[in-house]
């Protein structure tokens, strides 16, 4: 199946520039990670109409358990990790997660 990293982002003060950052300058940054086989994203809400507890959700797919331990080692991932400050003005929490 694979696994991943998973990144969730509460809600920023500025939204536009959240989304202008994200897209322009960390997707390209975190698309350097090796081992990465997909990046997806997305901006959440919620199924009764309430505040989602997250602005956004990232995924980012590695093939196997030993890709995203050598991702999670990689001087990019630092890169990408220490660019969220730069952007997530909400918060974030990340985690990972093998699937099934």
């Amino acid at each position: 199946m694979g696994h991943r990293v998973v990144v969730c982002y509460g809600e920023p003060t500025d939204p536009a520039a959240f989304d202008e950052y994200y897209q322009q300058t960390h997707i390209p940054i975190a698309k350097q990670i090796p081992g990465l086989s997909e990046i997806v994203w997305g901006k959440c809400s919620s199924l009764d109409g309430s505040q989602p507890p997250y602005y956004a959700v990232a995924h980012m797919r590695f093939p196997t358990a030993e890709a995203l331990q050598t991702a999670l080692a990689s001087e990019e991932m630092r890169r990408a990790g220490k660019d969220v400050a730069n952007f997530a003005t909400g918060g974030v929490t990340m985690f990972t997660q093998d699937e099934r």
